[in-house]
C-alpha cells in the first residue's frame, strides 16, 4: 500500500513508544523504573467512577451530540467562569476525544497549506506534527534555561510573518514545567490581537501548580485578547483520568467553534456519553481531592530537583508546574537519544529524549510516579552518570 505524503510526513509519538517498551519490559520480568509516562500515578476519585457506573446503569449508552451533552458544557462555562474569569456559553464550547483532540480539530479548522504556526520550544511533541498534518508550517522560537523557557516579545515581533495565522501557548508547560507571567502574557496577547494571529493557550495542566501560584489564562487579560484566543483544557490532568479521554475548547469565534464542531462530526461524532457523565461529576465539586495530588506532585518535585542538581553531568530548573522535570545534559558527549536508550538498556531507567521536544541537550523526566519508584530511579540516574559522564 503506498501511503499519502501526510502519513509519511509525520512522526510517531516517542512518549508513548518509550512508556510501550517500558511496559513490556516489565512484562518481561525486568525491574525498569519508568518515567515517562505523561499521566498521574493517582486512580481516578471513588465518586467519578461511581458516576460512571450510574450513568451506564441508567442506560446513558447511546450518542450524544457531537459537541457534547449541553449538562457537561454548562459545567464547563461554569468553571471557566469560576476558575478563570472568562464568560462563555455552551455554545462556544467543544467536548472532544481529550486535549490532544482538540487541538488537532483548531489547527484542521484554522490552518491551510502555506500558513504558520509559532510554537515556543522546547514544545509538546505533537503540536508541530499536528501542524504538519494540516499542511501547515510549525515555525520554532528557541528558549533555553535562562529564559526560563519563555519566550520573549522581541523574539516573537520577529517570527511574526505575514503568513502566521497561529501562536500556541502551553503555560504551564509540558515539557519544562515552566509558567508565564501575568506581563508577560498580556504583552503576547496584545501582539496577536494586534495583528489578528489566532492564540491557542493550552491549559491542560493549570491545576498542577506549585509554590502558592496561580493560574492566569490569557484569554482573562482583555477583551481584544479574549476574542482572540481559543483556550483548550480538560480532565486527564487533574483529576487522573486520562482513559477517559475528555477534553474541551472554549472560543469566542463562533465560526471557528463551527468549523471544529464540522470535522468533528465526521471524524469521531462525539465523545463517548459515559466519560461525558464521569466529567460532569469531576468538574463539580473535586477541589479537595485535587488539592491533596498537587501536594503530593509538589513533595515529588521537591525531592527530584534536588536530587538532580547534585548529580555530575545534570543539572535542572525547578518546575513551576505540570509534573516535569527537563534535565540539562553537560558536556558527556552523547545525544539525548543516546543517553535515553543506553539509561533503558543499562540502568534500566525509562526517560524521554529532549530531542523530541526540540532540544537536543536535554531529557524530560515525569515526577508523576511514587515517590519509591523516583528514589530508585534516581539513584540508577546517578550511578550511571557517574560511571559515564
Amino acid at each position: 500500500m503506498r501511503l499519502s505524503s501526510r502519513a509519511k510526513n509525520v512522526s510517531p509519538s516517542l512518549t508513548l513508544a518509550i512508556t510501550a517498551k517500558a511496559k513490556k519490559m516489565k512484562q518481561e520480568g525486568i525491574d525498569v523504573v519508568g518515567f515517562g509516562s505523561g499521566e498521574p500515578d493517582f486512580d481516578t476519585p471513588d465518586h467519578i467512577k461511581a458516576a460512571a457506573i450510574k450513568a451506564i446503569q441508567q442506560g446513558f449508552t447511546k450518542y450524544t451530540p457531537e459537541s457534547g451533552t449541553d449538562d457537561l458544557k454548562k459545567a464547563i462555562c461554569e468553571k471557566f467562569q469560576k476558575d478563570n474569569g472568562l464568560i462563555y456559553s455552551p455554545s462556544q464550547v467543544v467536548v472532544s476525544c481529550g486535549a490532544k483532540h482538540s487541538l488537532y480539530n483548531i489547527i484542521q479548522a484554522v490552518c491551510e497549506e502555506g500558513d504558520e504556526v509559532i510554537i515556543p520550544s522546547p514544545y509538546w511533541l505533537s503540536y508541530p506534527e499536528m501542524v504538519i498534518l494540516a499542511e501547515a508550517k510549525p515555525v520554532f522560537i528557541e528558549t533555553d534555561d535562562s529564559s526560563g523557557f519563555r519566550i520573549k516579545i522581541s523574539d516573537l515581533k520577529k517570527t511574526i510573518t505575514k503568513k502566521t495565522k497561529i501562536v500556541i501557548i502551553n503555560s504551564p508547560s509540558n515539557p519544562t514545567g515552566s509558567i508565564y507571567s501575568r506581563d508577560e502574557l498580556l504583552e503576547i496577547g496584545k501582539l496577536c490581537a494586534e495583528k489578528n494571529i489566532l492564540i491557542i493557550s493550552d491549559e491542560i495542566y493549570e491545576k498542577i501548580i506549585f509554590d502558592g501560584k496561580q493560574h492566569v489564562s490569557i484569554a482573562s487579560l482583555g477583551e481584544d485578547i479574549f476574542k482572540n484566543t481559543v483556550v483548550v483544557n480538560g480532565v486527564s490532568k487533574s483529576y487522573a483520568m486520562t482513559g477517559w479521554r475528555i477534553g474541551y475548547l472554549a472560543a469566542y469565534d463562533t465560526s471557528l467553534v463551527a468549523g471544529v464542531k464540522n470535522i468533528q462530526s465526521h471524524s469521531t461524532s462525539n465523545p463517548a456519553s459515559i466519560s461525558q457523565a464521569a466529567s460532569l461529576e469531576a468538574l463539580k465539586d473535586s477541589g479537595a481531592i485535587v488539592n491533596e495530588m498537587r501536594d503530593a506532585f509538589e513533595k515529588r518535585r521537591n525531592y527530584i530537583v534536588e536530587r538532580i542538581n547534585k548529580i555530575k553531568g545534570l543539572s535542572c530548573l525547578k518546575p513551576e508546574g505540570a509534573f516535569y522535570v527537563f534535565c540539562k545534559i553537560h558536556k558527556i558527549g552523547l545525544s539525548s537519544m543516546d543517553v535515553a536508550d543506553r539509561l533503558l538498556s543499562e540502568a534500566k531507567v525509562a526517560v524521554v529524549p529532549g530531542k523530541v521536544f526540540g532540544s537536543d541537550n536535554h531529557m524530560r523526566l515525569s515526577f508523576a510516579t511514587s515517590m519509591e519508584n523516583i528514589k530508585k530511579g534516581i539513584d540508577r540516574i546517578e550511578e550511571w552518570f557517574n560511571k559515564n559522564g
